[in-house]
Formats: C-alpha cells, sequence, structure tokens
C-alpha cells in the first residue's frame, strides 16, 4: 500500500519525475498508448516486445510524407482549432504549467497560499478550467472554502486570461475584467443565459442597445478564448476505449487495466552497454544517461498509474455494492475524499485517476466519475445520491407538455411530491448542469 501514497510535502517542488508520474496518471488509455508511441519513437533506450505496438510503430514509419506528396495537404487544416495532443510532447506540457507555477513568484503570497496555488494549477483541466471542487482543495489544506477561493482568484490573475476559470461564463468575464467594456461584462454576468442561447431580442430590450451595437458586441464576445489552456494540456476527443475491465468471475471481482501492455517496455540492453563504456564521449554519456531516466521513469510512472487505477476501482465497486451486485439504477452518495480517505491517498491524485476514465461492467459502459455524487436528505431520513434527483429531473422535463413545459419552480414542486424538497435554485443549477434551457426557452425549441 506504500506504493499507493502519493501525498507530497507541501513545501517541497515537485521533482521532473514526479510531474511525469502525475501527467501519465491523468492519461487515458488512448493517450497513453500515443505517449508510449512517441517516446519508443524518439527514445532509443524504450523498447517494446508487445508486436501490436511494433506494428503499430511500423505503420507510422511508413505514413505519407507531404512534403513529397503536396496533393494530399488539406488547405482547412491549417486553421483547425483541433489540436492534437500528439503534437505536444510532455515537455512542453510541463512548461505550460511550470510556466503557470513561475508566475506565482509575481503575487503577493503566503508559503501556505503559494502551495494551494500549486495544488489548483496541477489540477486544471485540458482546457484550462479547475476541474477539482474548491472545497476538495481547502479540505486538503485544512483552510476555509472562502481562503480557497482567495488563492483561486489570484490564480486567475495569472496569463494566459480565463485561466483557473470554472466554467465558460467565469472564463469569458475573467478576460473581459481586463478590458473596459460595461456592457460586455453586463451581457456575460447577468444575461448569460440569454446569450448562449441567442436570445439577442430580449437582451436589446434589457439593456436598452441599438442593434448595430449588440452585433459589435457578441462579435467582441465571440473573439474571446473559451480554452485559456491554449491546447498544451489537451486531451483526445477519440472513440471511447475503456481503461478497465471489470467482470465477476468465482465469486469475486477481477479487475483489469486496459493498458496493462505496457508491462512489456523495457530498457534496451545494448544501449545500456554503450552507457559503460569509457571509450565515448560525455555528450554520449549525457545523452544515453537522459534517455535511459526518460525510459525508466515513464515505466515506472505506467506501473504506478496501473496500480492507482486497480485500487482506485476496487474502492468503487466495495462501496457501491447495490450497483455491482446487479441493481445498477442504484447509487449510493459518494465523493473522491471517501476513496481518497480509504486509500490514503490526495483527493488530487483520485480526481486524476478518474478523470476521463471509462469502466467496462457487466452493465454497461461507465465514466467513472459517474460513481461519484453528492448526497441529498429525502423526506424518509434516507441519504439519496443527487444523480437520482437529476435522473427525475430529466425525466419531469423530457415528458412535460411542450407547449406549457415546467418552470424550476413547478418542477420543485414535483420533487417536492416524490419526497425531495429542494429549493429552486437547486433545480435551476441541476437543470443547467443537464444542458436544458428555461422553461420559455424550452417552448420556443419545441414549437
Amino acid at each position: 500500500m506504500s506504493q499507493l501514497k502519493q501525498k507530497q510535502s507541501q513545501n517541497q517542488s515537485l521533482s521532473p519525475q514526479q510531474i511525469l508520474q502525475t501527467l501519465v496518471l491523468q492519461l487515458n488509455s488512448t493517450t497513453l498508448e500515443q505517449k508510449v508511441l512517441d517516446e519508443l519513437e524518439s527514445n532509443p533506450l524504450l523498447e517494446s516486445v508487445d508486436p501490436i505496438l511494433e506494428d503499430q510503430k511500423q505503420e507510422e514509419d511508413n505514413d505519407v510524407d507531404f512534403e513529397e506528396d503536396p496533393d494530399e495537404f488539406e488547405p482547412g487544416n491549417v486553421y483547425s482549432n483541433e489540436k492534437s495532443i500528439d503534437d505536444i510532447p510532455i515537455e512542453e506540457q510541463l512548461d505550460f504549467l511550470q510556466g503557470l507555477s513561475q508566475q506565482l513568484s509575481e503575487l503577493n503570497l503566503t508559503d501556505k497560499q503559494k502551495d494551494v496555488a500549486e495544488e489548483i494549477i496541477w489540477n486544471l483541466d485540458q482546457n484550462g478550467y479547475l476541474a477539482l471542487d474548491l472545497i476538495l482543495v481547502a479540505d486538503r489544506f485544512n483552510i476555509s472554502e472562502q481562503s480557497a477561493e482567495k488563492v483561486l482568484r489570484k490564480v486567475q490573475q495569472l496569463d494566459p486570461p480565463g485561466i483557473g476559470a470554472r466554467n465558460l461564463q467565469e472564463c469569458l468575464l475573467l478576460q473581459l475584467n481586463k478590458k473596459n467594456q460595461e456592457h460586455h461584462r453586463k451581457i456575460v454576468k447577468d444575461h448569460f443565459d440569454l446569450f448562449i442561447n441567442h436570445n439577442y431580442d430580449s437582451i436589446l430590450k434589457i439593456l436598452a442597445l441599438k442593434k448595430d451595437q449588440l452585433e459589435n458586441i457578441i462579435k467582441d464576445i465571440k473573439k474571446l478564448n473559451p480554452y485559456p489552456g491554449e491546447g498544451k494540456i489537451k486531451n483526445y476527443k477519440d472513440t471511447i476505449i475503456p481503461d478497465l475491465l471489470v467482470s465477476y468471475e468465482k465469486n469475486k471481482w477481477k479487475i483489469i487495466v486496459y493498458d496493462s501492455w505496457v508491462s512489456d517496455l523495457t530498457i534496451n540492453k545494448n544501449y545500456l552497454e554503450m552507457a559503460e563504456q569509457t571509450s565515448i564521449s560525455k555528450d554520449t554519456k549525457k545523452f544515453l544517461k537522459e534517455k535511459y531516466d526518460s525510459a525508466s521513469w515513464l515505466i515506472k510512472a505506467i506501473e504506478q498509474r496501473n496500480q492507482t487505477l486497480k485500487a482506485v476501482m476496487r474502492e468503487i465497486i466495495e462501496s457501491q455494492p447495490d450497483f455491482f451486485n446487479g441493481d445498477f439504477s442504484v447509487l449510493k452518495p459518494m465523493k473522491l475524499k471517501d476513496i481518497a480517505d480509504k486509500l490514503n491517498m490526495d483527493i488530487s491524485t483520485i480526481s486524476r485517476s478518474t478523470r476521463n476514465k471509462y469502466v467496462d461492467t457487466p452493465y454497461g459502459l461507465f465514466e467513472l466519475k459517474f460513481f461519484f455524487s453528492k448526497s441529498f436528505e429525502s423526506d424518509d431520513g434516507k441519504n439519496v445520491s443527487t444523480k437520482v434527483i437529476k435522473d427525475l429531473l430529466k425525466q419531469l422535463i423530457e415528458t412535460e407538455v411542450k407547449q406549457k413545459p415546467l418552470t424550476d419552480t413547478a418542477i420543485a414542486n414535483e420533487l417536492k411530491l416524490k419526497g425531495f424538497p429542494i429549493a429552486r435554485r437547486t433545480v435551476a443549477k441541476y437543470r443547467e448542469e443537464l444542458k436544458f434551457p428555461v422553461a420559455r426557452q424550452r417552448r420556443q425549441i419545441t414549437s
């Protein structure tokens, strides 16, 4: 179990090996495989005895060279926003995240605040958004959520503008804060729902703007960067490939990591022997040492990743017995902190382990974050997963009379009748998370 403990000293900066472990942990099976292929391509000390990987590597070597075959070039690719992580080596991702960390020295932060800020930076997702609930950051450092919020505001002052936002609205506001554009900010801050649903007539009336004024404002807002991560920590958008396979065999659950093929990665012995020779130059020896470190660190990082994924999945199974015993409509409330406490890991480690990861179960394919939800106490005193509430809310909206859709207040009343007394603002929050517009806009959309 000691191998699974990944708690770092708050006063100690991460080593390159620890940073690599952090990055590898958050990769899913698709992105990890590509990283291994890239490393096999660039590092002579790393080799694989796995024939599939070798075949794929050979296929890539045989790819068409567009310089030799210009007819294959597509001009549209020049302006593509879909920047593949294939083009972003781990070193560049490290540079981006470390660059953010280095900017912290320009802020007036205490040592404790700097530690919190580092935690926030290393929990940014591929778009540069904060991928961890702030209350979990506060819990780790034993500070109030208000104190964590204060540090987040500092992080959000870093470049690029919009970094550290928790959603698109906040991302745009952070960029507008640096501009003297009152109407722009008012639209994004107070009328964002109208803006994203293109209800421009209502915005014109509310703000008493002329049509050409609003058109210019909308053009300006659309020029803002919705992804301040700038592709530096971007993930693949491929067909979903499971990271874990769970099956029930001989009265117990069996967990397989789909990318366990990495156990076939080894260090090339010929180059190791070469490094021991006294006849080689210092530059060659240095090169081989760097490549050896890179290869061995990657192998160890992958082994640790797989071990961590298995441990997290096992705790999920034990924490959700009803689901894994066949009643897959029932989920118990469960937080990242619950698993972190059981495994004696940081919450951030559990967050990276479950982010963009999928498990293939006897009941279907599920994202790991599916199994986590907050609790809600029903009228009969039972703690119910908020997923149950959201499922009911979704059902109410999908079965409503389309010419007279339910308002948030009406939905709250319906849920109360079913034994779930929740506030109207909570209904609005869940509705937005489920990507349903307000009642008036649903009527417009479906009429």
